[in-house]
């Protein structure tokens, strides 16, 4: 399949390669290109833009029509960055939010019983562990790395035992961690 973006088609499988090209320079190695993030992670869009060989209608297209809505740009458009995700350095500005009562986690089958069913749910090298408010979402995450195991997470007894959550744009909840007694398996 094609999409008619700015005057010319392009096919779905190249907005799915600058998708993935830009969540890997703007959450992980912005340096891969040269380019300088802010302390908030965002990166400028020209530059991005002359880097990635791109023009500002193929940009739009792939934020518009990322299935996760990982990216922003900022109010003007001369910036944008990645939502969550990231394994740099970066405030994103989020501030703690209540969660509901429920939130979820997908993995995969081999992972729980390794270690988080004994050791819960780390962030590992990224910034945060990433729930999503339904089982459908934790269940298509988890179903990347095999077969699928959906966790149910309290957030609500977390966030009384003084645990933070913070909620993205995109409508990803994040939290440092999830301890053993906190989740179980739904």
């Amino acid at each position: 399949m094609s999409r008619f973006i700015g005057g010319g088609w392009m096919p779905d499988k190249q907005i799915t390669k600058l998708s993935k090209k830009l969540s890997y320079v703007l959450r992980h190695k912005p340096d891969s290109i040269g380019l300088e993030l802010d302390s908030e992670g965002w990166g400028s869009v020209d530059f991005i833009l002359n880097k990635l060989g791109m023009d500002t209608d193929v940009l739009q297209n792939v934020v518009d029509t990322n299935n996760k809505k990982r990216f922003e740009f900022n109010e003007d458009k001369t910036k944008i960055r990645a939502r969550q995700g990231h394994s740099i350095n970066v405030d994103l500005g989020y501030n703690p939010v209540t969660p509901p009562d429920v939130l979820y986690h997908g993995t995969s089958d081999k992972a729980y019983h390794r270690f988080i069913k004994t050791s819960g749910l780390s962030k590992m090298r990224r910034h945060h562990v990433h729930l999503s408010l339904d089982v459908e979402t934790a269940k298509n995450v988890g179903a990347r790395h095999g077969k699928p195991v959906v966790l149910a997470i309290d957030a609500k007894a977390m966030q009384a035992a003084g645990y933070k959550f913070y909620k993205t744009d995109n409508d990803v909840w994040l939290v440092d961690n999830v301890p053993p007694g906190m989740f179980s398996v739904s």
